[in-house]
């Protein structure tokens, strides 16, 4: 785990800083600055896009990952070019589709919100951008050089977009430039991590075709699937409210998610590393390890998105008395999605043992089955419950298609994440929820927040440690204590 540790120590660092400006962006200044409609209109946007990448990458981040050990050194040249050039089978055909079909597409979906309209290809260029920026960082995490990537992935489009912001702001720029220039960020974010990834290994362009083309352009396929399966339960939500409510709900839905969202940064600051450690693991048939790997990624990632869970829930009262009162209404979408969030985190790297095994077809089957059963409780809840009708049907769908990954695992691999550390993990954390719900501070919110939340970390760390439920988390902490004991 040493590997392991280290960068998911300095990814947890990069993913934190970013999600500290991404905090600063969604609660503040994106509030206080755009009007509420715009604000949905960007958080439409980039959800878009988001669902449109893996269909634009064609799979590539992952099969790159997947197959790139398996060539030995002479063949790696022909692979790589070949895996720049995949992703065109996905950009040019909806390119096409956007060329030929606009009027009919953007008529679609301005039904409720006619502003939509005029952004469709906006969507496109930062679908575009999303997708080759996820193949260069797949290219970065092959050579085990995954920090800068994360870096410019969590960090560096957030900050980019506070600077947006304060310039629209002393209207420096227009309302219009904002939005260009939103879009430019992300495609400057890729010709970046570009830049970066040949400096890791420089192409020597070869364009034959690799000896098992088939093979990497049907997983590329399926991966599609998965990937927008999988982003599908993700993003899904925000973009069929556009469909049925006016789009300002999308900004109050959107910021409640994100409250939620910084639940996963452990998971997706560790992943960063162990997929690539997995797929080498299952290259090498090491089940053993894989096992080990399995269930320390489930409980350190449960240790840390269960606490994160309860802070959010039991401080969530005074951080909504920051937002504007339109923002307020939230506490059960934050604790649906949070919920989803943890279950997420429990499963360890679970995905990373999927989508490199044998087994991958299946699984994609489900999660297409999953995504389409998603669209159809958005569809169905929505009109009824409004937003917390959009929080429900994504709780159930991730819970449903969790479940189904955790048992197609233990059938097919013989391996399960929970030991008995989860559930001594599981009631600390209900401990520390029961006891402190009923402490409250009469002090300014911030006050509050900080007051609150430092006492529970202290008592969970305390727990933790003495009852030696983490053998990593002990060790840190054992580490830590010697080098402050004179």
């Amino acid at each position: 785990m040493g590997v392991v540790l280290k960068q998911s120590v300095q990814n947890l660092v990069v993913t934190y800083l970013g999600f500290l400006f991404g905090a600063v962006n969604t609660l503040f200044l994106y509030t206080k600055i755009l009007e509420d409609e715009y604000y949905g209109l960007v958080t439409f946007i980039l959800a878009s896009g988001a669902i449109l990448m893996p269909l634009m990458a064609f799979g590539v981040h992952n099969t790159l990952v997947k197959y790139y050990s398996n060539y030995r050194e002479g063949e790696k040249d022909v692979f790589l070019t070949f895996m720049l050039l995949v992703p065109l089978l996905g950009i040019i055909p909806v390119a096409l589709i956007g060329l030929f079909f606009y009027e009919p597409l953007g008529d679609w979906v301005s039904q409720v919100n006619p502003m939509v309209k005029e952004y469709l290809w906006y969507i496109f260029f930062v679908g575009l951008a999303m997708a080759y920026f996820e193949v260069y960082f797949a290219w970065c995490k092959v050579h085990l050089k995954s920090v800068f990537g994360n870096f410019m992935k969590e960090v560096f489009g957030r900050i980019g977009v506070s600077i947006l912001l304060i310039f629209f702001y002393f209207e420096v720029i227009s309302l219009d430039l904002f939005f260009k220039l939103l879009v430019g960020l992300y495609l400057l974010r890729t010709i970046i991590i570009k830049i970066y990834a040949y400096t890791l290994r420089f192409p020597k362009f070869d364009f034959h075709l690799p000896h098992n083309y088939k093979e990497i352009l049907s997983y590329s396929f399926l991966i599609i699937l998965g990937g927008s399966a999988a982003l599908i339960l993700l993003e899904i939500d925000k973009v069929m409210l556009n469909q049925f409510i006016s789009i300002e709900n999308v900004a109050y839905y959107g910021v409640a998610v994100y409250i939620a969202t910084v639940i996963i940064v452990p998971s997706r600051a560790m992943h960063q590393i162990t997929y690539p450690l997995t797929a080498e693991q299952l290259n090498s048939g090491d089940h053993s390890g894989l096992e080990r790997l399995y269930q320390k990624t489930s409980l350190t990632l449960f240790i840390a998105s269960g606490i994160l869970f309860v802070l959010i829930i039991l401080n969530l009262n005074d951080l909504y008395l920051l937002l504007p009162q339109a923002y307020r209404n939230g506490y059960t979408i934050v604790f649906l999605v949070g919920l989803a969030k943890v279950f997420d985190s429990l499963l360890g790297n679970n995905n990373s043992i999927l989508f490199n095994s044998q087994y991958y077809k299946t699984v994609l089957v489900f999660g297409v089955c999953l995504a389409a059963l998603t669209i159809l409780l958005n569809y169905v809840l929505i009109p009824v419950l409004g937003l917390e009708g959009a929080a429900l049907a994504s709780f159930v769908s991730i819970f449903i298609f969790n479940l189904t990954k955790v048992i197609f695992v233990k059938q097919k691999f013989g391996i399960q994440p929970f030991s008995k550390a989860t559930f001594k993990v599981l009631a600390t954390l209900v401990l520390l929820a029961v006891l402190f719900d009923m402490l409250q501070f009469p002090f300014h919110p911030i006050l509050n927040i900080v007051l609150k939340s430092v006492l529970i970390v202290i008592m969970y760390v305390g727990i933790l440690y003495r009852f030696d439920i983490s053998e990593d988390v002990s060790g840190i902490l054992s580490k830590w204590l010697k080098k402050k004991t004179p």
